[in-house]
């Protein structure tokens, strides 16, 4: 079967049929996940610092290093965190933060170090973006920082920066952040050097349809070439008390935009859905529109909070949405093995 291209996927997300358009994305979901599961993690989103050099138009959640609640978590706070996490049944920590200044290599570091002395958990952290802060912060290579990470127990990475792969779009909402190239260059040297990553995209600011298109053919063309992408993440830009403002986009085009995606994207075997950003009952539907993991409990999560948007979800109730779809719920590690089937 030959692949999508950006003009067919267009007209896809433009003029087809919703109901057909979601069961085109779930044919081509069950090709790839026979087993009817839908999988899920637990996990803790540990912000280590909410400072930020960058200062993206479309956040709400950094402060200057001068703001009276300005932050920076010690290793005692992270590892009290990811004890927490342990107990509750986290697998997965993910440390992500602003860009700090004051923060070199020596602090994350110490806390990867620690946090594999005491907690048998898997370490997916650290963006593209932070990669490179690290790097300029110590004068050294991108290969030289990831290296170093990942001797002090960094095991995969998070998607985060990518936003829009697009430049246009990213001089309007985050000038200061790295380039799209510069963001596929670190994923593929990290991939290159045995650590696997999600990809991420976050829709509904400044982007043109066509330019999120663009964005799914770059990550498509780098998992050509590496493998290394474990998921492919996308969630909608959540505009309250953020510099950027204007309207979050709709339901219908975060379905479509999902199933396009899972078409789109055949080189990727994890499509996941947002209730995040979206609410339970629509990463409920999300299952309908080829999604085959809903992400994480997120045992903690500020980020998107900061923008006004906070959902809760529990194990109990990520099982029984999950069912009540006619799918078999399942607690799944970082490389998407099945640790657990609820029937």
């Amino acid at each position: 079967m030959p692949r999508l291209t950006k003009d067919h996927a267009l007209e896809l997300l433009c003029s087809e049929d919703i109901y057909s358009l979601a069961q085109q994305a779930c044919k081509g979901r069950d090709k790839l996940h026979p087993g009817n599961h839908i999988t899920f993690v637990i996990d803790r989103n540990i912000n280590y610092t909410n400072v930020c050099q960058v200062q993206c138009k479309f956040c709400a959640f950094y402060r200057d290093e001068n703001n009276s609640d300005a932050y920076v978590l010690s290793v005692e706070e992270i590892l009290s965190k990811v004890e927490e996490a342990v107990e509750m049944g986290a697998t997965q920590v993910m440390l992500q933060g602003g860009l700090h200044p004051k923060l070199g290599l020596d602090y994350y570091t110490a806390v990867f170090q620690a946090i594999k002395q005491y907690y048998p958990v898997v370490i997916h952290s650290l963006s593209p973006p932070e990669i490179k802060h690290i790097a300029a912060q110590e004068n050294i290579s991108i290969k030289e920082t990831v290296m170093e990470l990942k001797k002090a127990g960094l095991d995969s990475l998070p998607g985060g920066g990518a936003e829009v792969l697009v430049d246009r779009v990213r001089q309007l909402i985050s000038p200061q952040k790295i380039s799209s190239q510069e963001w596929l260059d670190i994923m593929e040297t990290a991939h290159n050097m045995g650590l696997k990553s999600t990809a991420t995209m976050m829709i509904g600011s400044q982007e043109t349809l066509l330019e999120r298109l663009e964005h799914l053919e770059k990550i498509r063309a780098l998992q050509d070439r590496t493998g290394g992408f474990r998921a492919f993440i996308p969630w909608t830009f959540q505009p309250h008390n953020t510099v950027l403002g204007g309207k979050k986009a709709s339901s219908a085009s975060y379905l479509r935009f999902l199933a396009v995606s899972r078409l789109f994207l055949d080189n990727f075997r994890t499509v996941q859905g947002s209730w995040v950003t979206q609410g339970p009952g629509m990463g409920q539907i999300s299952i309908y529109f080829g999604a085959d993991d809903l992400g994480s409990l997120m045992l903690e999560e500020n980020v998107v909070k900061a923008a006004g948007v906070s959902y809760n979800m529990a194990r109990d109730k990520m099982i029984r949405i999950i069912k009540e779809t006619g799918k078999i719920p399942a607690l799944r590690d970082t490389s998407y093995n099945i640790l657990k089937v609820y029937r």
